[in-house]
């Protein structure tokens, strides 16, 4: 378990606030498609479904320091611990989301595990949505910053920076240091190295095989450059 969603979560309001979402949520609905039961995998601190109101949400993440903000944020989602690999809820819903914690899944292994637990949890014809950070096809490495305060004293800063691409690997290294400041003035620095998985378009088709009206698509958006890969449960 990663500090930043162990005990660093509840930095998470203030490392990426829930704000930095709302303009790539229309994107989101429209590839949702019409209100109903949405699951989302991997759902973290609740910041994308904070947004997401017109669905009946059900949120699910590995890690419960980060459930427990999405709880505060979401009064009104249901959340389940457990990991998107595989976890079975034993229900149907209209539609699966899994937002940037893809990026967790490092093999096609694990992706192919998440999306049979997607497919478990889909009705026939039911929308999958995925929102990788990035593909192998246009992956610049870099570096970004970010962060913000609270009404009280409180201010998270971060550090991110993304490695370079190794030949043949499908994951890469990414830093990251945050610079955490509490009410009193006090200041601690957290360094701490993530690994994050990386496919092409074709490997995300490939894997995609058992779904319909797959869609791998990479567009310039408001927001940056924005990966969307959207398919439909076989109705079988």
């Amino acid at each position: 378990m990663h500090r930043l969603y162990g005990d660093l979560a509840p930095w998470w309001p203030l490392i990426s606030p829930p704000s930095e979402y709302v303009d790539e949520i229309p994107r989101l609905q429209a590839a949702l498609g019409p209100p109903g039961r949405l699951l989302e995998l991997g759902s973290g601190g609740g910041h994308v479904a904070s947004h997401l109101l017109q669905f009946d949400r059900t949120l699910v993440d590995l890690a419960e320091p980060m459930l427990a903000v999405s709880r505060e944020l979401n009064p009104d989602c249901r959340h389940e611990q457990g990991d998107m690999r595989t976890i079975r809820l034993n229900e149907r819903f209209d539609a699966v989301l899994v937002h940037d914690a893809v990026d967790y899944l490092l093999t096609e292994d694990d992706v192919e595990q998440m999306l049979d637990t997607a497919a478990e949890h889909l009705v026939d014809g039911g929308r999958l949505v995925i929102v990788p950070d990035d593909i192998a096809d246009t992956f610049q490495p870099g570096t970004t910053s970010g962060g913000s305060d609270d009404a009280h004293g409180r201010a998270a800063r971060f550090l991110e920076w993304v490695h370079e691409l190794q030949p043949g690997e499908t994951s890469v290294q990414v830093d990251y240091v945050f610079v955490l400041r509490e009410r009193d003035g006090s200041v601690d620095v957290v360094h701490e190295q993530h690994e994050c998985g990386l496919f092409t378009i074709n490997q995300w088709r490939r894997m995609l095989s058992d779904f319909t009206d797959v869609v791998v698509s990479v567009t310039d958006e408001s927001w940056g450059e924005g990966v969307l890969i959207t398919a439909r449960r076989s109705r079988r």
